[in-house]
């Protein structure tokens, strides 16, 4: 029995959540996230909670997969989500420019990181980084 995919899913005040097949739509006040639902599982939308459905017994295995998706969708366009981050080492260091990071790393070049859409990125410091976004972990080679 998955636990995980049996908590229901609070949806705030001003969250939309759309259906459609295959796919979810999360829209909120720090942006729009779009992703696909595996195949067996369903939601179900009711009093401003969300529940997560699974078909059949052989899809245990993305029920709770399914339902942490949708809920760190739901935290994403309502709080977002902020990663700190320190540079450690002798001469490290970052600073923007633009929308890249330079990254000084003891290499013989600046490592330039353009910034994806929907992210944003302090620098306090040159050694202390902050990474703002409404889906961060999608982001994989960000944090």
């Amino acid at each position: 029995m998955s636990r995980i995919g049996n908590k229901p899913i609070p949806v705030p005040q001003g969250v939309k959540i759309a259906f459609a097949s295959g796919k979810i739509d999360v829209q909120g006040p720090k942006g729009k996230l779009s992703f696909a639902v595996p195949r067996g599982i369903a939601f179900e939308q009711k009093d401003g909670i969300l529940t997560a459905k699974r078909e059949a017994e052989e899809h245990r295995a993305v029920h709770g997969l399914a339902r942490a998706l949708v809920a760190n969708a739901v935290h994403g366009v309502t709080q977002g989500f902020k990663k700190e981050m320190d540079i450690v080492g002798v001469g490290y260091r970052a600073e923007l420019k633009g929308k890249a990071v330079a990254f000084a790393l003891g290499k013989s070049h600046p490592i330039e990181f353009a910034i994806p859409e929907g992210i944003q990125i302090n620098v306090d410091m040159q050694t202390h980084l902050v990474v703002y976004g409404a889906e961060i972990g999608q982001h994989r080679n960000v944090c």
